[in-house]
């Protein structure tokens, strides 16, 4: 949420006329890395060393002497790790931790040519090589002999030694080295420059994506015509559209995609990151380039990264699918959580429901009016004086009983909790983190204060692991009085906001938990919030339950504690709009569980907005109804009894869609394959998907193109591969792909698209939170391919608990169509849970022809014929009151 006193603009000027944030041009660091000529490394290849994890050798910079070491350790799943460090640093250089999951296993080298000039090495089968030249110093990554990567292309290799100050600091050109001024706000460098940079020529790519989080179309843009992208995480109140200046979360991770391959850099450093983008040919250069010469110019992406602390530590992934590189990431920093299932309904928030008869009164309100829900959420007024872990005695007297009464109805609370901590020495909890040691220093070493939603604040210092310990201890229910265990948490403000601080944020030179600076990690600090608080609920439950935890700030490894949405949006149709590749981008930097508060955060939607964005955000990820508390009340009931009927046939769409959508979820934490995914993702050698970021699927099957713009009574959307089918999941009717598709709209409708050769499971019925679709039977709807035959799955477990890790309680079963034959039969050896859910129905979209019967084959019964209904206009057959358990064997025969 946002500081009550700012206007909605993102960028705002104070009264001096300056603006809050920074820009490329108010960084020391990005100007001197910039201006700066290019240094001309020479790698000494008579240093090499094979190790069990790579090869290392010196880098030296003649004209400053500067002696660097290169690690180089490719690993078996086709990830090339670079690592550079001072060769003799005057004190060890901060190294992100937590965030890598564990040692990726490396591989063996072994030299495969070496001259004067150059060293080739190559591991495993030969496929892959690396060839590092002597001077000027680059690497080349190579896979079946072609150059796909080339760090240190462009000799943009920069590398500041840390040094000692100097006695006294003097006001010359060279005083920002040690010192930095932005506004009011004096930086004081205490180790002098320590900025590092690297460019990486990506050959033959000419698309690239990722580095969330930005409100910026789906493929990065060319940085020459202004502003780097900037990574560092901020507070910034309805934020400018198509802006590169960073925002709450970081992830330094960028995929980049032609027909053949999709590759992957990341950068893994939590200091402000800028990154650079160039095209090649560029557009304007292809202007003044004769034609013939044109097509035989073979595109490049060059890419600049500039940090300011720290070391370089960039992984390569070499794909070569998107499936493979997906993979690649998510060994690096971890899988998806599974959520519980509740976390997949549909959330609703407000800044703030004002006390325990409001909340019941709108929990009230979903039941009238027959709406699903699953959990309601309470902003800052919920606490005593904006104090975490506790609720104001007037308006929440009694939290437990109200959440009794939600758990009753089988639904959950989430309350915030953000890292500020009141200064109130009579306050207990700031007592013991105080006395404890858990608050972040200023730089004199004494207790870091600045300013946010409780007044004067101090900042819990996440990144010890003390600290995070003694935060997950506060969870626990008879610290925390009034939570049960079907409360749940919101980390809010943790880039960290601070209101007086510079960029609305901590001062770089406070002082962390062994002695780093926040320069050093400023884009972990939430990411450790998140952990801290996941760890807290996960040891409430005694390990037992999961844990569902939303937080603002992020970093890449978030991914596996929880969910995320992209902050303080606007109620405009422009703001609809962009969400869209905003959670693309995230998803493919593996924050799959991701969306944008539904209607717009700040002002008011008309009604027509309100309902779109319903439509969008139920085939979104995380689904959550919020806005601040100067909106006019939004509640899904208030707009008049036809956007209460669209709004609640979506909300049920969304919950009868929770049985595909949580076997997504199980295959993001397996495989880390995200569920929302650009089309390009699954067509990657189709060009014409590239660019697409309006549309796009959900898992393999389904293609959604939400309406984002006001009054359109007809919305034209791309359906990929020519030799595919595609069927609408209202009509039914049949469309061959490769084609782009006027379809008309109403405000009831949305384009939502079935891939033939699919099969998606469904909640057959009607409940009103995610434990009673949970009891209903199924029904599957099997798209045929040209060729007659459909796949897909479904997953079941408990949908709360950690027993489909530790018992395999799990069921996992897959449904295949041949030749008129559908099977059930289980897609894994491993799931041990006999679950009694029913499949209820069969619709097969594509039966060309009536047919003659159907008759259904359980193991160990008689064949049974089985009664259907085949309309002949869309070649749709439905078999109903099947009744046959998704945990067994059987088939159905159409013939």
């Amino acid at each position: 949420m946002a500081e009550k006193s700012q206007p909605v603009v993102s960028v705002i000027p104070d009264d001096e006329g300056k603006e809050k944030f920074k820009k490329s041009d108010d960084v020391a660091f990005y100007r001197r890395q910039i201006q700066a000529p290019n240094l001309k490394h020479r790698a000494h290849l008579n240093t090499l060393v094979l190790t069990e994890k790579g090869a290392h050798f010196e880098l030296l910079e003649p004209d400053t002497q500067a002696r660097l070491l290169l690690s180089l350790s490719p690993c078996k799943n086709d990830t090339v790790r670079i690592l550079i460090d001072e060769a003799q640093p005057i004190k060890a250089r901060y190294r992100v931790q937590d965030v890598l999951t564990g040692e990726a296993r490396c591989e063996r080298l072994r030299v495969e040519r070496q001259t004067k000039d150059f060293v080739t090495l190559s591991w495993s089968s030969g496929r892959h090589s690396a060839r590092v030249w002597h001077f000027p110093f680059r690497l080349e990554i190579l896979c079946e002999q072609e150059v796909v990567v080339t760090f240190n292309s462009k000799g943009k290799l920069s590398f500041d030694r840390l040094q000692d100050p100097p006695s006294e600091l003097q006001e010359d050109q060279t005083s920002s080295l040690w010192k930095e001024t932005f506004r009011k706000f004096v930086d004081i460098k205490a180790n002098g420059p320590s900025s590092v940079g690297a460019d990486l020529c990506l050959h033959g790519f000419s698309h690239v994506f990722g580095l969330p989080e930005h409100s910026e179309s789906l493929q990065l843009r060319d940085t020459r015509d202004g502003e780097p992208y900037r990574l560092y995480n901020l507070d910034v109140f309805a934020y400018d559209l198509y802006s590169r200046l960073g925002l709450y979360g970081s992830v330094p991770l960028m995929l980049a995609h032609k027909s053949d391959r999709t590759l992957g850099v990341f950068w893994l450093n939590a200091s402000e990151t800028f990154v650079n983008i160039n095209y090649s040919p560029s557009d304007h250069q292809d202007d003044q380039t004769p034609p013939l010469k044109r097509r035989r110019v073979q595109p490049r992406t060059d890419v600049h990264w500039l940090s300011e602390s720290g070391v370089i530590d960039c992984t390569v992934l070499l794909g070569p699918s998107p499936h493979q590189l997906f993979a690649q990431y998510a060994q690096l920093t971890g899988y998806q959580a599974l959520p519980p299932l509740f976390a997949l309904g549909y959330h609703q928030c407000r800044w703030n429901y004002s006390d325990e008869a409001d909340v019941k009164a709108v929990d009230a309100g979903f039941d009238r009016h027959s709406i699903p829900y699953d959990v309601i959420w309470l902003d800052i007024e919920h606490t005593d004086g904006k104090r975490y872990f506790t609720w104001d005695p007037c308006l929440f007297p009694e939290p437990a009983n109200l959440q009794h009464h939600l758990e009753k109805k089988r639904r959950k609370m989430v309350v915030i909790s953000d890292p500020h901590i009141k200064v109130d020495p009579a306050w207990s909890l700031y007592r013991e983190a105080r006395d404890g040691g858990h608050f972040v220093q200023d730089r004199e070493g004494q207790i870091y204060r600045g300013s946010c939603w409780p007044g004067e604040s101090s900042y819990l210092d996440f990144s010890s692991p003390a600290t995070r310990a003694w935060y997950s201890r506060c969870f626990s229910l008879d610290k925390y009085k009034g939570s049960t265990p079907s409360l749940f948490v919101w980390n809010d403000m943790n880039e960290p906001s601070v209101f007086d601080g510079p960029e609305q944020t901590m001062p770089k030179d406070a002082v962390h938990d062994g002695g780093w600076e926040h320069r050093d990690l400023h884009n972990l600090y939430g990411f450790y919030q998140h952990m801290a608080t996941v760890e807290g609920l996960t040891t409430r439950s005694g390990g037992l339950e999961r844990p569902f935890v939303l937080s603002r700030s992020f970093f890449a490894g978030s991914q596996r504690l929880g969910a995320i949405w992209t902050g303080d949006n606007v109620a405009s149709w422009e703001y609809l709009k962009i969400s869209i590749p905003m959670i693309l981008s995230l998803s493919l930097a593996g924050i799959a569980f991701c969306g944008a508060d539904v209607g717009g955060f700040v002002q008011d939607p008309e009604p027509e907005l309100l309902v779109r964005w319903y439509q969008a955000a139920a085939l979104q990820p995380f689904f959550r109804g919020h806005s601040a508390k100067e909106t006019k009340r939004r509640e899904p009931w208030l707009f008049g009894a036809e956007v209460t009927a669209a709004i609640r046939s979506v909300i049920q769409q969304r919950y009868c869609l929770l049985p595909y959508w949580y076997t997504l979820f199980h295959r993001a934490h397996t495989s880390g394959l995200p569920p929302v995914r650009p089309l390009w993702v699954e067509f990657p050698r189709e060009q014409s998907t590239f660019t697409v970021d309006n549309q796009y699927m959900i898992g393999g099957a389904l293609l959604a193109c939400p309406v984002t713009e006001a009054g359109v009574q007809q919305v034209a959307v791309l359906l990929p591969g020519s030799t595919e089918i595609w069927y609408d999941i209202h009509s039914a009717e049949a469309y061959k792909g490769g084609r782009t598709l006027t379809v008309p709209v109403t405000l009831d409708t949305v384009p939502v698209f079935q891939r033939g050769g699919s099969v998606v499971c469904r909640s057959a019925g009607r409940g009103t939170c995610t434990a009673e679709y949970q009891q209903l039977p199924l029904a599957v709807t099997v798209a045929l391919s040209c060729e007659g035959s459909a796949d897909g799955e479904v997953y079941l477990d408990d949908g709360h608990s950690f027993r489909y890790r530790d018992t395999k309680a799990f069921c996992l079963r897959g449904f295949n169509m041949l030749s008129g034959r559908l099977l059930c039969r289980p897609a894994s050896e491993e799931g041990t849970l006999d679950c009694e859910t029913l499949v209820q129905s069969v619709t097969v979209l594509g039966v060309k022809s009536r047919p003659s019967a159907v008759t259904v084959h359980v193991s160990g019964a008689k064949d049974v014929s089985a009664s259907f209904q085949y309309t002949e206009g869309c070649c749709q057959l439905t078999v109903d009151g099947l009744n046959l358990r998704v945990a067994m064997d059987w088939d159905i025969r159409i013939d």
